[in-house]
Formats: C-alpha cells, structure tokens, sequence
C-alpha cells in the first residue's frame, strides 16, 4: 500500500473531563481549543471547539475519538474526525500520563481520519482514505496524517 503526507497536525488540549468509570469504560472528553496543520496541499490552524473523546477500556486499550474543525490559511473550512487506538507497556502509558516525552515507537497510536469540506479547492479531502501515527506530547498529540493512494 502507497502513501504520501498529507499533513502534521498538532493539537491542543485543554484540562479533560473524567466522567469516571462506566459501562465501556473509563471515559474522558478533552476540549480542544487550538492547534495548527501543515502539509504540501494545505496549511491552517484548528479552531477552537473540537474536541477529543476517549474510553479507557479494561483492557489498557485507550479508543480516541477526535473531531475538530481545521481552518486553512486561505479560508476553507473542513470537518475532521478521527478514530483509533492508543496503547502500549504500562511503563510506556504512565510515562505518558506524567506528561513525559516519550519516543512514538516505544508504543502504538494510530487514527484513521476522515475529512469533509464544502470548498472545492479541498473537494479531494472528500475522496479519500488516511492514515494517522501520534506522537503524544504533554500538550497534546501530534498526527503524523498520512494519503493512501
């Protein structure tokens, strides 16, 4: 399988709310409140109002579930949304929730982001598949977004 990048997306991530656990899970929402992109087709900032909702499951499993809005530099809009799985060894995980910098291989997070826009100028973002790695930083997460061709 062909890929190419398509962008290097940071976000920010504001104090999270823990809902505790429950049925699935322990679950967590984390508002995102801002952040940027850049690739070769496009380049922008992620506005304020996304957000990025997990489930801790029994498993040591995190399932993500990002959706923002990217604003592009010229004026487009586009919805994002993203789903995956964070996990790894318990040290690995604790380090992270320390806020610790910590290599991406030591661990697997991987998101599968999907994207839809009104503008033509980014009509191609309707049409195709993409792949994530995350690199999670105390900040918030880098996503190394990746085309499949």
């Amino acid at each position: 399988m062909d890929t190419r990048l398509l962008m290097m997306l940071q976000v920010a991530v504001a104090g999270p709310q823990r809902f505790g656990a429950g049925p699935h899970g322990t679950r967590i929402t984390a508002p995102i409140t801002d952040g940027h992109f850049e690739g070769p087709r496009l380049r922008g900032r992620v506005l304020p109002g996304g957000g990025d909702w997990t489930i801790l499951r029994g498993d040591g499993v995190l399932e993500l579930d990002l959706r923002v809005t990217l604003g592009t530099d010229d004026g487009a809009l586009i919805h994002m949304t993203s789903f995956g799985l964070r996990h790894g060894p318990p040290e690995v995980i604790a380090a992270i929730a320390r806020g610790e910098s910590v290599d991406p291989s030591t661990y697997y997070f991987r998101t599968t982001p999907r994207f839809e826009t009104g503008d033509p100028r980014y009509a191609f973002l309707n049409r195709l598949l993409a792949v994530s790695s995350g690199d999670r930083r105390a900040a918030g997460p880098i996503y190394t977004i990746d085309e499949i061709l």
